[in-house]
């Protein structure tokens, strides 16, 4: 009998140019096998790193959409959740969840809150507690240190300095609240970044790659699409992050070469036929 392809559905904004959010997220999933179906909350010209962008927000359309995809019977393997720009569009996301999760289904979600210590500017205290929320139907959660921080609802370290044994608490404390894996990602130390792996009842691990540069839109768009195919194929959570960071590792290298502006995202084009 033939294998069933594995399917995800991507709830994250669409953006014409800057290589950021579904425009990453897609074509990196399909290199894994694995089919990707796109249920939009935005759709943007350019992202927001731009000097000026267009947006049409799709949170009227939505529950329509969604709806829709339940009256046409598709089922899901993986739900991947990624920027979501109103308390509303949480809740919309939780009953998403609730419509199509079953019992071999994982819910993966990056929640985009904010960075360097910093929410951004969308981001209200009311949308932090739908966040919260959301992590009690996570299987797989990947805050960088500010949302993690923001999510438990504890100060940020000075200047973002965080020890193993601090991380493996923060990790620990999200676990309780939901999800069995948790990658805390992107955290700065020294020249190098370093991904904390933790798993529910496992020793957690670390893995460090040299900083490459300095920030680009969709890093954590390809990260999180990497990880969450790779988990849908049956990969282990320490390989699939390995994947995801030796993948933009090579990226990023070739795309310093190309001198790109930094809002011109990952020139990972070249490089998908490699991703396996």
């Amino acid at each position: 009998m033939m294998k069933r392809q594995k399917r995800i559905a991507l709830v994250n904004d669409i953006t014409g140019f800057g290589r950021c959010s579904v425009a990453v997220q897609l074509p990196l999933i399909s290199a894994l096998k694995v089919q990707a179906c796109v249920l939009p909350t935005a759709i943007l010209s350019v992202h927001t790193g731009f000097v000026s962008h267009y947006i049409d927000d799709y949170t009227a359309h939505m529950r329509p959409y969604m709806e829709n995809w339940q009256q046409n019977g598709i089922r899901f393997d993986g739900i991947c959740t990624g920027f979501l720009g109103s308390a509303e569009q949480i809740n919309i996301v939780l009953d998403f969840i609730k419509i199509f999760k079953e019992e071999d289904t994982r819910v993966m979600v990056d929640p985009v809150m904010g960075d360097y210590g910093r929410l951004y500017s969308s981001y209200t205290k009311e949308m932090c507690a739908e966040m919260r929320r959301l992590l009690a139907f996570a299987d797989l959660l990947t805050p960088n240190l500010t949302e993690t921080c923001q999510l438990l609802d504890i100060p940020y370290p000075q200047d973002g300095r965080v020890s193993d044994t601090e991380l493996a608490r923060m990790a620990r404390e999200l676990s309780e609240r939901g999800p069995a894996q948790v990658v805390i990602t992107g955290i700065n130390e020294g020249g190098n970044i370093k991904n904390f792996i933790y798993e529910r009842g496992n020793t957690p691990k670390v893995l460090c790659v040299p900083k490459i540069d300095g920030d680009r839109s969709g890093t954590g768009d390809a990260f999180t699409a990497i990880v969450s195919a790779s988990l849908v194929q049956g990969e282990t959570l320490a390989v699939a992050v390995k994947k995801a960071v030796d993948f933009i590792s090579r990226v990023l290298v070739y795309t310093v070469e190309l001198a790109q502006p930094w809002n011109y995202g990952l020139a990972f084009e070249e490089y998908l036929t490699e991703l396996k």
